[in-house]
This record gives structure tokens, C-alpha cells and sequence, in this order.
């Protein structure tokens, strides 16, 4: 079992902006006054540097082109709706905002199967839907697939339930919390795991003050101890930077990166980079238009495959 892969699926916009439905609750997103025809270019040019650094460093990116059938603002965060896991299972859920269901299709399962990987079962959340209820994938649960745990903060986008469940059904211990960030004074819940934490092979990066229970804080310390991965810590303010929404990926002969945006490369201390660098190299670049249209980062335009090869 590795906690780290060298494939990753990620999805090309074609009409990407700032999407209102999931704006009610993503704290992260923020409207520009720009056209959205220009805004879906900036994304487009963000995302082919993006993955031309990630193949660069030698990571296989499996880029799927999203099409303009459906009005699917979103569809560069994949690692929302699907999960792909050792074992042959592939994971599908249930999506708070209507218009990104439709983000969930079969393509990307065959041209997974195309690149020689195999699916051999599907895990379908996707009915809690009717139940209004949510379970964002790696965007919700934060997998440590070595020691199998699964954190979650619970929100509008992670039922406790349905987490509960995940985790029966891919064998994850659950460790589940709450984590709020503060908005206009009030303190309210953050919509994603992903971007309050990242959990790498050796370390984790975690934005602890989100967690205001102290009890629910003391255990995911605890949790993270007792893996004996050391815990970098990052404030509120670097976290609105995206220094939370990191993933820990494998290049050519085996080598780690902590992928991130630039601006959270920038939000770290020297500190802080000197403490990650101990463990694997950073790979950063600027995904500006993305993140303050869409709320979301490097991490969230990542859906990692472990899927074996067939």
C-alpha cells in the first residue's frame, strides 16, 4: 500500500467560471469582473502550465478533455466526484451543487482502462443525492492509505453517515471533526478537508486553529502522532492561500513533490518550506484565475489513480 502515486487524472475546462451554486457555501470563491469566455482562457492557460510542470518532473498526467454538452463550470476539480483505489475499486459520489453531477462520466473510465488500468468495481454514493446528502470524494476525505485513516470535516459537502459508510467500505478508520473558518465575523463550517489539510507519507500540513473543538483537535493530533507523521502547521490566513490544498505526488525515478499553487508557495515561512523540504521537493504554479474563481487548487485538479494495471 503507497500513500503516494505517479498518475494522476486531470480534467481540462472548457467553460470554466465562477460557479454561483457552489458559491453559497465555498468561502474561497470570488467574483471578477472579467468575461466569462476570458475567464475559462486564463483557467485553460493556468492548467496546461500546470500540467506541462507536473510531466516536466515526470508525473504521467492523464488529461481528459471536458466537452460543452453540459454547463459544467467545475469539471476541473475531478477529485470531487471519483476516487481510484489499488484494489480495482473506483469510488463515485454524491455532489452538493446539481450542475456539477454532471461532471460524473464513463469517459474517463475508459480512457483510464485505454492507459492500461483496471477497473474492477464501482462504489456508487451517488442515490444519497436524493437524500440531499453530500460526500465531496478527496475533496471531503483526506485518505492516509498506508495506515488506513480517513479524516473528515464534517459540512453541508460531508454527511457523517455516508462518511461512516465510506469507510466500511474501503476498510478506513474514520477520524472525524469539524473545522470552521471565519467569514464576516462568524464562524462557519469549511466546505472541503482538503483545503485545512494534506496528509503526505511522512508528514502533514494542517491548519489545526480551523478545528475550534478542542477535544476533536487533541485527537486528530493524536491520529497524526501516532503515525508518526510530523505536523506542519499553517494559520488561517496561509490556508485562504490554499496552503492547505497540497498533494503529495511521485515524478521520474521515484522522486516526492509537494505540488501547490504559487500563491501557496508564498503564503509559507522559510520555516515552514524548510520543514516540507526535508521530505520532498516543492512543485508550485500559478493557478490564480483558478482558485479565486473556482475556491479551489493544485489539490482539487488532481484525482490520484493507484488503479492496478491490467
Amino acid at each position: 500500500m503507497q500513500q503516494t502515486t505517479n498518475t494522476i487524472l486531470m480534467v481540462r475546462p472548457v467553460n470554466f467560471r465562477m460557479n454561483e451554486q457552489t458559491a453559497v457555501n465555498n468561502y474561497f470563491q470570488e467574483d471578477i469582473n472579467i468575461k466569462n469566455a476570458e475567464i475559462n482562457l486564463k483557467a485553460q492557460k493556468e492548467f496546461d502550465a500546470f500540467v506541462e510542470k507536473l510531466s516536466s518532473a515526470g508525473v504521467n498526467v492523464v488529461v481528459v478533455s471536458d466537452d460543452e454538452l453540459d454547463d459544467t463550470p467545475d469539471s476541473i476539480f475531478p477529485n470531487n466526484w471519483v476516487s481510484f483505489h489499488s484494489n480495482g475499486d473506483v469510488g463515485i459520489y454524491p455532489m452538493f451543487a446539481e450542475n456539477r453531477r454532471k461532471e460524473r462520466r464513463d469517459e474517463v473510465f475508459m480512457r483510464l482502462e485505454d492507459e492500461g488500468f483496471k477497473i474492477e468495481n464501482i462504489v456508487d454514493y451517488t442515490s444519497a443525492e436524493d437524500e440531499g446528502l453530500f460526500l465531496e470524494g478527496t475533496g471531503s476525505v483526506a485518505l492516509d492509505r498506508v495506515n488506513r485513516k480517513a479524516y473528515c470535516a464534517l459540512s453541508p459537502r460531508a454527511d457523517e453517515e455516508l462518511f461512516i459508510e465510506f469507510c466500511e467500505d474501503f476498510e478506513y478508520t474514520p477520524v472525524i471533526f469539524t473545522a470552521n473558518q471565519t467569514v464576516d465575523g462568524e464562524r462557519l463550517a469549511i466546505y472541503h478537508t482538503n483545503v485545512m489539510m494534506c496528509l503526505a507519507e511522512n508528514f502533514a500540513v494542517i491548519c489545526l486553529d480551523t478545528i475550534d473543538d478542542k477535544k476533536e483537535r487533541k485527537n486528530v493530533v493524536k491520529q497524526l502522532k501516532a503515525d508518526k507523521k510530523e505536523i506542519i502547521t499553517i494559520t488561517e490566513a496561509q490556508m485562504h492561500q490554499f496552503a492547505g490544498n497540497m498533494l503529495q505526488v511521485r515524478g521520474s525515478n521515484d522522486q516526492r513533490f509537494l505540488v501547490m499553487s504559487e500563491a501557496a508557495h508564498k503564503s509559507l515561512t522559510q520555516d515552514q518550506i524548510n520543514r516540507i523540504e526535508k521530505h520532498c521537493a516543492i512543485l508550485s504554479s500559478s493557478l490564480e484565475t483558478i482558485e479565486t474563481c473556482g475556491g479551489g487548487s493544485a489539490r482539487c485538479m488532481m484525482a490520484e489513480v493507484f488503479l492496478p494495471k491490467a
